[in-house]
């Protein structure tokens, strides 16, 4: 949240002014880059609008919360008005979506779900549906409203536009959390308002909302098999739900005239494009289309048939890895969502591949070919595999190639690192894949990290949390010799630093000595105590994330020396050039660095690496290592 006051003391800073820039002010403080231009115009026009509103409803008391962060993801709702209920006296709560449109359409073939503005490029979000899916998104992560779901309302006022200009984004349904009204319906806005709150201060109640505990997340894996046999287990939220519609869409068209079409959904870690893939499968598994999950990690794809097809055989079988499609007939299943797809590779072959299969044909061809619709999910910063391809070019050129249509749909807001954009760009400036040398960490209230002295300082402040019911994995670069374990015998104690000595998760498919297999190390409570390396962790989340940086990648004086010597990675070849090396392994602390939902504590094994992670992280009191 950037800002609350009562109502009646925002409109004095709308008359002043002030209230742009203080809102200005507080948004670089928070994300660490500065509002564009499109927001402070809204905070300018939309919000006085909907003070003048307020003021003429009689509810200057109310409590207004300004750009208010929705919990475990960087999503922020407009206002959210806290108040008393006119009729129960109970808190109440009204999620308002602002917008400036004049005017605004349903996208093509009349759907409502999205819609088409004037000046946009693509698609958007009805915002009858955005701020429903906002108000159900809370109720399931605030623990103030999940006893008490009535409480939450939404509304969205479009203050410029007029009936005519946006009718036809009425053929959405409304009900108590997704309503519009537009300029020339201000009178029953206003009733709306006064039907929601009365002129009483509305403090406690924001006190009782902002209070409230977050809930945990809904991890991906937990409820993977409702989500694939019964329903949506998830609420996707703006971008992420116009991705989903886009797919649908794109489906329904391959079954009406034949169709064919390859979408791409661009997000870093957290966007959610895991969520929006097992969204998609399910619904299809629900209408009977034929559809299949696919990666490029055995990791990812092994954990999602172990968990969501625990019952039932045919769920497995959704789960393919990339290179399944060798010999699969063009256009033989409806839809291909193709999760992790940085890790494509250049061709499906390996040394196990039949010499009639090796066509040299691209593994990005036959994925494109084997589905009407094509669905890519992707974030070039995790490519960490010399000859993984992955990208938003690449794909487009071989559609671009076959004369398809190839759209790309970004997402912007993200859910792990407990929806913290400030950590997310403190980690990409750290490790030089954004321009402008590191920056200093201020902490904010989504997303602790925290610098370890010591290996066992780590491993005892990861042990705190779990004791206190958090999940936590350790992970490190791949810079120790890895050993087979053999049954029966101890796990071999490769990570050795100083007297602390830890085993690497496990190779194979197999538990040993207590310790998951390789492909659940990620998920299995018995992960922990193992150290966990990029190949094992990439596409997973947990609470809190410890991560070793190794002496592959070190601070010196003023920037980043990359050794591949102290890599122990086999994926290195003498031929890969010192560039890819550089590019790959900074991607690939990235990937660990974004792990973590809650926390993350970071130890280096070199001292100067350590002492530069101090000065970025130091505190007013501080510079506040992790306890031992």
């Amino acid at each position: 949240m950037l800002f609350r006051e009562s109502v009646d003391a925002i409109a004095a800073r709308n008359a002043d002014e002030s209230l742009a820039q203080i809102l200005a002010e507080r948004f670089v403080h928070a994300h660490g880059y500065r509002p564009g231009l499109a927001e402070v115009r809204s905070w300018e026009r939309s919000i006085p609008a909907l003070t003048h509103a307020l003021l003429d409803a009689g509810l200057g008391r109310a409590e207004m919360l300004i750009e208010y962060g929705l919990p475990l993801t960087s999503r922020r709702a407009d206002v959210v008005l806290a108040g008393v209920h006119p009729r129960t006296q109970e808190p109440s709560y009204v999620i308002v979506e602002l917008k400036q449109w004049s005017e605004a359409y349903p996208d093509e073939d009349d759907e409502p779900v999205l819609c088409r503005v004037p000046g946009y490029s693509r698609p958007v979000l009805n915002p009858i549906e955005q701020v429903r899916g906002y108000c159900d998104y809370l109720v399931s992560f605030n623990g103030a409203l999940a006893e008490h779901p009535d409480q939450v309302s939404g509304v969205a006022y479009l203050h410029n536009a007029t009936e005519f200009g946006v009718g036809g984004l009425y053929e959405v349904a409304q009900d108590e959390r997704g309503r519009m009204f537009t300029e020339e319906r201000r009178g029953e806005f206003i009733d709306y308002l006064r039907s929601k709150l009365s002129p009483v201060s509305g403090a406690a109640s924001a006190d009782i909302l902002l209070h409230g505990k977050t809930q945990p997340s809904k991890q991906l894996m937990g409820v993977a098999a409702q989500e694939v046999r019964e329903r949506e287990q998830f609420v996707l939220l703006d971008e992420q739900r116009v991705a989903y519609e886009m797919v649908l869409r794109a489906v329904q068209k391959a079954h009406e005239s034949d169709h064919k079409e390859v979408l791409v959904v661009t997000g870093g870690p957290g966007t959610g494009k895991s969520v929006i893939a097992l969204s998609v499968l399910g619904e299809m598994y629900r209408r009977g289309v034929s559809a299949l999950h696919a990666t490029g990690s055995a990791s990812f794809t092994k954990t999602m048939r172990k968990v969501a097809g625990a019952r039932k055989r045919e769920v497995q079988e959704l789960f393919k890895y990339f290179n399944s499609f060798m010999t699969a007939g063009r256009n033989s299943i409806d839809v291909l969502m193709c999760d992790e797809a940085h890790r494509i590779r250049e061709t499906s072959a390996n040394r196990y591949t039949r010499a009639a299969h090796r066509t040299g044909k691209p593994q990005v061809d036959e994925l494109i070919e084997v589905a009407r619709v094509p669905v890519f999910l992707l974030d070039q910063h995790q490519v960490v595999r010399p000859g993984e391809v992955g990208t938003v070019e690449v794909i487009e050129a071989a559609a671009a190639a076959k004369g398809l249509r190839c759209r790309v749909v970004p997402l912007d807001s993200q859910f792990r690192c407990g929806g913290s954009d400030a950590y997310l760009r403190w980690v990409v400036r750290l490790l030089g894949l954004e321009p402008g040398g590191p920056v200093q960490w201020e902490p904010d209230d989504r997303m602790e990290l925290e610098i370890a002295d010591s290996p066992e300082d780590m491993e005892a402040f990861l042990q705190d949390r779990r004791s206190k019911g958090y999940g936590a994995r350790m992970s490190a670069g791949y810079c120790w010799k890895w050993s087979d374990a053999k049954p029966g015998a101890p796990l071999p104690a490769d990570v050795t630093i100083g007297n602390w000595e830890r085993p690497w998760n496990l190779k194979g498919e197999r538990s040993v000595m207590g310790a998951p297999p390789s492909a659940l190390w990620a998920t299995d409570p018995a992960g922990f105590g193992q150290v966990g390396c990029v190949y094992t962790a990439q596409g997973f989340e947990y609470d809190w994330s410890g991560v070793i940086i190794g002496p592959d990648l070190v601070w010196r004086t003023d920037r980043w020396v990359v050794d591949r010597t102290a890599s122990k990675d086999p994926v290195f070849k003498r031929a890969t050039p010192d560039t890819e090396v550089d590019r790959l392994i900074r991607n690939t602390y990235k990937v660990l660095l974004t792990r973590g939902m809650v926390g993350t504590v970071i130890y280096s094994t070199d001292a100067e690496t350590r002492a530069k992670l101090r000065e970025l992280t130091a505190r007013p009191d501080g510079p506040g290592p992790v306890p031992a």
